[in-house]
């Protein structure tokens, strides 16, 4: 293969998917270690890590975040340790809590927008707290973008220097009430990323039955993507998926498709300019 290495990055937990979901949904730090282990060697080079409580609810503890990393660094070294500060673990700077621990990266939300049942908030004064306290800790953004002006405020802060290393922007679709998987849409956000930011890294992930076809959008249009349950708990309408792994197989299976090998760590790690493992 001759194409540009692809990174997949696997969304193992999330905030909302449950055991009563799917059984393979990892809660535990044990379960967590053990479904990124599996992931990457299926292809994923960027683990996106939310942690929860023993109940399965949501959490933003910044002490199961070191217990996390340190598992992953320990069972699967060098691999790209991405925490979540979402709004759905936790309220405020609480959000950001883990970030002191030094991750290879973390994702920001950069702007508000409806999800399914509420508002997401992503207020002005607290986006640039945790873009702050990311450059304080040298930690590369995952900018999740959930409409096009997430894209354009992300270019604008980076260019501003207000987000930390090489610029990263990852097109969220298929959120109810939010961005659909819209192919024009996708395409759109593809052109303004190659016009406004050239030199940016960007990705897409696709939220439910629409993570296979939003997959393959980003792999033949040149981009990066990402997998995982926190996204789909399913292969297809009648199959629960079995694993992390399996969804990131089946990119993995795309990036041969559209003859991209898919990229080692090193590779992810040289292409999003991190610090090194």
């Amino acid at each position: 293969m001759t194409g540009k290495p692809c990174i997949l990055c696997c969304a193992i937990t999330g905030s909302l998917p449950t055991k009563a979901n799917n059984p393979a949904v990892p809660i535990s730090i044990s379960e967590q270690v053990e479904s990124s282990h599996e992931a990457v060697e299926a292809g994923a080079t960027i683990i996106h890590a939310h942690v929860r409580n023993d109940d399965q609810t949501p959490s933003s503890d910044p002490e199961k975040f070191a217990l996390l990393k340190e598992g992953l660094e320990k069972h699967c070294p060098g691999v790209i340790i991405q925490f979540s500060t979402g709004g759905r673990s936790g309220a405020g700077q609480t959000r950001g809590g883990m970030l002191p621990l030094r991750p290879d990266m973390a994702s920001l939300s950069v702007g508000s927008n409806n999800f399914p049942t509420r508002v997401y908030e992503n207020p002005p004064d607290l986006v640039a707290w945790l873009a702050s306290e990311m450059v304080k800790y040298d930690i590369t953004a995952e900018v999740e973008a959930f409409d096009l002006s997430h894209i354009l405020k992300a270019i604008e802060m980076h260019k501003a220097g207000h987000l930390y290393g090489n610029l990263y922007v990852q097109f969220v679709m298929g959120v109810k009430n939010a961005m659909p998987a819209d192919k024009e849409v996708f395409d759109y956000y593809v052109q303004t990323m190659t016009r406004r930011a050239p030199q940016a890294q960007w990705c897409a992930a696709g939220i439910g039955p629409t993570q296979l076809l939003v997959n393959e959008w980003a792999i033949a249009a040149g981009g990066h993507t990402r997998a995982g349950l926190e996204d789909n708990v399913r292969l297809d309408r009648d199959r629960l998926a079995p694993s992390n792994a399996a969804l990131i197989k089946r990119a993995a299976d795309l990036c041969e498709k559209y003859e991209r090998p898919v990229a080692t760590i090193a590779q992810a790690r040289e292409m999003l300019g991190l610090r090194p493992a």
